[in-house]
């Protein structure tokens, strides 16, 4: 917003002793101040509202304003015209042969003075310097709290705790790219080492992926989709929600290994990030059908899609993509219910 009214203006004006003199053109404002040597007049045009005035009309208005004191007996005037504006350009198209005139730039609030024009005005480059000067502390001292204000909620806004699983996940990767098999025959997901207390591996398999295709395909699904479910559920909430369906996945790989006695070893975030994808399907209904960018329709086709590609291709735990996404699904469900209820305040 701009501070540099005219109202301000003329009140340094009067401050120095000048009077205004009444005009029918809000435009173009008059001050005048007798000195001994004679009449000193500013001549404010305010170049910021659309106005357009050529230089002849220009030329004929300062000419006016000589005319107008002379007739009334003064042997001395001198005028300096001020032109307020945003477009520098514009302004020094109207006044670059006139030696007395100066630019106030009001986006910076500056003076500009061109060196064909007076470097001085009767002390007036000073005081017009000072003046814009403390205007200018006093617009970056108001745009301070904005500022600080808008950076405060782009920080309420970053999904953090999404951030920090998609570095996590990548972090571990690149550590078994240095340490070869040992994470994963100590993290990996196999029935056979949960029966015998293993059980941890239902959480370090969610964060164990076996090369870079597989790890990129989780985290870019992960870095989009996961940012807006946590904004919308909050880090604690979506920090659960991420776990749950993680664990979901591998509890249905377990149902189905035993099912099929077709045991092997598994690993990915692939439960966790179906069950993400889960909960923006949940999210988008409970928003009749649309939520940012996303649509039912959309969210809906592209879990069945990701599904569709699980089943029609080979070593791909299907298992743990359906308990992850019906675990998000039904967990997005349960958190809406439960913040209706009060019972959850992280938001």
């Amino acid at each position: 917003m701009d501070i540099l009214t005219l109202d301000r203006l003329e009140n340094l004006f009067f401050e120095q002793g000048y009077d205004k003199i009444p005009s029918n053109l809000p435009e173009f404002n008059f001050y005048c101040h007798r000195e001994m040597q004679g009449i000193n007049v500013l001549h404010v045009i305010d170049y910021r509202q659309g106005l357009y005035i050529s230089k002849d009309q220009y030329a004929h208005l300062k000419e006016r304003i000589e005319t107008f004191f002379r007739d009334r007996g003064e042997r001395e005037v001198h005028v300096m015209t001020l032109v307020l504006c945003d477009d520098t350009q514009k302004a020094r198209n109207l006044c670059e042969t006139d030696t007395f005139c100066w630019i106030i730039e009001t986006r910076e609030y500056r003076l500009l003075i061109h060196e064909t024009q007076a470097a001085d005005f009767y002390g007036w480059k000073e005081l017009l310097e000072e003046y814009l000067f403390a205007l200018r502390q006093a617009g970056a001292e108001k745009a301070e709290p904005s500022r600080k204000a808008e950076k405060a909620d782009y920080l309420r806004n970053v999904s953090w705790v999404n951030a920090a699983l998609v570095a996590v996940n990548v972090i571990v990767f690149l550590i078994c790219t240095f340490t070869g098999d040992l994470l994963y025959n100590k993290g990996a997901f196999r029935v056979e080492a949960l029966w015998q207390g293993e059980w941890y591996r239902l959480l370090t398999s969610m964060f164990l992926h076996w090369n870079v295709e597989h790890l990129f395909s989780n985290m870019i699904v992960l870095y989009y989709v996961g940012a807006i479910v946590e904004r919308k559920l909050g880090p604690v909430s979506y920090t659960a929600l991420y776990l749950l369906s993680g664990f979901a996945g591998n509890v249905f790989s377990i149902g189905y290994e035993l099912l099929t006695n077709a045991y092997t070893n598994s690993a990915g975030a692939s439960g966790a990030v179906f069950g993400v994808e889960g909960a923006l399907l949940f999210l988008v209904m409970a928003h009749r059908g649309k939520l940012e960018s996303m649509t039912a329709g959309r969210v809906a086709f592209a879990v069945a899609f990701s599904l569709y590609c699980g089943f029609t291709s080979a070593g791909v735990n299907n298992a743990a993509h359906v308990g992850g996404v019906l675990m998000g699904f039904a967990a997005a469900a349960v958190i809406a219910a439960c913040r209706k209820m009060q019972v959850f305040s992280d938001s």
